[in-house]
């Protein structure tokens, strides 16, 4: 009997350990197909930049110091605020000699005036710490008030575990972030042209200024998934953001995009290299994007202009009646492969009381479509316009037109019988100076 207990209670312990392994650090896919994944890293996560669908993720809700990552945050602040970026700010004495040793690129001179753009890609190709302050006192004055916009975008964003204190992720026990409130931040900098455009960028050169009459000083990316020179190159990445120090270990967000589909990746809290000798976090992102690359495709659910349904317009005319409802944008979804010829069943919600006439191109209801719990939604509209068919009432009018006919041939019958009688009175009739009597 005890032998027995003891044979359940390990088959028990086996059946919980298959179900933690499988349901903890996964992939996410179509109809929630889970595949197991490894990485190196701490914490990371990896999402579809259009949805936000998060396809991947390990303790991504566990603060962590985000280091240089911060940058990200900043330069949306000031893209944000910032109209013309050839407006120029000058450095000033706190943005260098504020920066602790071992954090200073000695990139920027005291009282040197450059332009917002030049001083953004100092921010986000070398990481210049430096230049993070110019930034932040050149929008708002000065650090502190630049962290309380730094954290009050965080929560309008929908982060949850995220506090900035500087503009630079110069260690400070209360700074932090966790990889999925990155994710959040990267996929909103993404939107921004100028940001892509920089953090995609793996050399850039400063002009001469007020105070360095050389042209000479060339920033080179930290990024090496971006710098072709390196190892760790990647031919899809398109940025963003690498973050070191000491107590964040090494961080990397990243972008990259292939057939159409675009990945956020987050790798946080990560040693240096592997036991391949291979850095871990740029392997880290790399693994994660080629996974989603080889097994997920980027399907069109419904084109824009794409028949969704055909209806039945009430008071229409015989030629209009038939009408293709078509949707007004088009929807795609990043599904797993095997997924990608499968219909999409869509919810259809249509006006109340459609009825002719229709103009080409009213609105007449929504469309749908629920896939791995994202809602993709769109308006649906009139492909052609309705006529009102006055068929009803001509019908109506012709019975009302009889009646009168037939009700005016009675009259004229019974009038004309009434005068006869009238008639035949009056020759029974004999007159009499008297008067009439019969």
């Amino acid at each position: 009997m005890q032998m027995k207990r003891t044979l359940k209670n390990a088959i028990i312990i086996l059946l919980i350990s298959i179900f933690i392994f499988t349901f903890t650090n996964r992939v996410y896919g179509a109809e929630n197909t889970q595949i197991n994944i490894d990485i190196g890293s701490s914490a990371g996560i990896l999402i579809d930049s259009r949805t936000g669908e998060i396809l991947y993720e390990k303790d991504a809700y566990t603060k962590y110091y985000p280091a240089s990552t911060t940058k990200i945050m900043t330069a949306l602040i000031v893209l944000e605020n910032v109209s013309n970026l050839k407006e120029v700010a000058t450095v000033s004495y706190n943005a260098v000699f504020s920066i602790p040793s071992g954090y200073s690129t000695d990139l920027l001179k005291v009282g040197e005036e450059l332009t917002i753009e030049d001083l953004l890609y100092a921010l986000l190709v070398p990481s210049c710490n430096e230049a993070a302050v110019v930034l932040a006192e050149y929008v708002s004055g000065n650090v502190e008030s630049f962290a309380t916009m730094m954290n009050t975008r965080a929560v309008e964003l929908g982060c949850k575990n995220t506090h900035f204190v500087n503009p630079n992720g110069v260690h400070n026990e209360d700074h932090y972030s966790t990889a999925y409130d990155l994710a959040l931040i990267a996929k909103e900098a993404m939107k921004n042209e100028t940001f892509r455009k920089i953090v995609s960028t793996a050399s850039y050169t400063l002009p001469s200024t007020n105070k360095y009459d050389r042209i000479d000083r060339n920033l080179i990316t930290t990024n090496n998934i971006i710098k072709k020179s390196s190892k760790y190159y990647y031919e899809n990445a398109i940025g963003i953001k690498t973050g070191t120090t000491t107590p964040a270990k090494n961080c990397l967000v990243a972008a990259a995009t292939k057939n159409g589909i675009e990945l956020i990746a987050v790798v946080l809290h990560a040693d240096k290299v592997n036991s391949n000798n291979q850095s871990i976090r740029e392997t880290d992102v790399k693994n994660l994007f080629e996974y989603v690359f080889e097994n997920f495709s980027d399907k069109t659910v419904i084109a824009k202009n794409g028949t969704v349904q055909t209806i039945k317009v009430n008071g229409a005319t015989k030629d209009t009646q038939n009408l293709n409802l078509v949707a007004e944008n088009e929807i795609k979804a990043l599904v797993t492969n095997d997924r990608v010829k499968q219909n999409e069943n869509a919810e259809i919600i249509l006006n109340e009381k459609i009825k002719a006439p229709i103009k080409q191109g009213e609105v007449l209801g929504v469309a749908k479509y629920n896939i791995n719990g994202i809602e993709y939604e769109t308006n649906l509209l009139a492909e052609n316009d309705v006529e009102k068919s006055y068929t009803f009432l001509i019908i109506i009018a012709l019975i009302i037109l009889a009646f009168l006919y037939l009700y005016y041939n009675k009259n004229k019958k019974n009038k004309s019988k009434n005068k006869k009688r009238i008639v035949r009175k009056k020759k029974r009739t004999k007159y009499t100076t008297s008067g009439y009597y019969r």
